[in-house]
């Protein structure tokens, strides 16, 4: 079986560089909401018989894209790991400040987060499943952060894994196999 983990297009939002907490957690519901850009993907050729997606429109707008028109099967399991503000404040802080404290808390299962590490391992080890009983190759589009996760998770159910990468740009992919 092998499967095919592409991270979505590139999201047309420009991130600003200071924000309060208030500011951030709206800049991170506006870059939900927004279009990808038309970007050219290098994807492996192959015949694939299921085709999952995010529930965010970045997934779905990116999969129409390298493969057009299909039953696209959406599915939460594979969203991105949330990321809100780590206080409340009316300071302005550096857009770093918020998204390295927002993933430490996320890693220390803070629940200030939305979601916290267990949570995500748990989501990704449910979807690792889903994949599994299905044993057909196939191609999810889903998010740079959450790909960490479930490349962790394919490891332990003995997936191979190509191309492994420590950051994944927009557009880049994994093939995960098993023997």
């Amino acid at each position: 079986m092998k499967v095919v983990l592409i991270r979505h297009g590139k999201v047309n939002f420009k991130w600003r560089l200071w924000y309060t907490s208030e500011q951030f957690n709206e800049a991170c519901r506006q870059y939900n909401l927004a279009p990808i850009q038309q970007i050219e993907y290098s994807i492996p050729e192959g015949v694939y018989s299921c085709y999952y997606i995010s529930m965010l429109s970045r997934t779905r707008e990116t999969a129409q894209s390298i493969f057009g028109e299909r039953n696209y099967i959406a599915t939460k399991l594979i969203d991105e790991v949330p990321l809100s503000a780590s206080y409340n404040t009316w300071i302005k802080m550096p857009l770093m400040f918020w998204n390295v404290t927002g993933r430490i808390q996320w890693f220390f299962n803070n629940s200030k987060q939305k979601e916290n590490r267990l949570q995500t391992e748990k989501r990704a080890n449910q979807f690792v499943k889903v994949v599994m009983e299905k044993n057909e190759d196939c191609v999810v589009v889903t998010h740079g952060f959450f790909m960490h996760m479930l490349v962790s998770e394919l490891k332990k159910y003995g997936f191979t894994i190509d191309n492994k990468l420590t950051k994944y740009a927009n557009g880049d992919y994994v093939v995960a196999r098993t023997s």
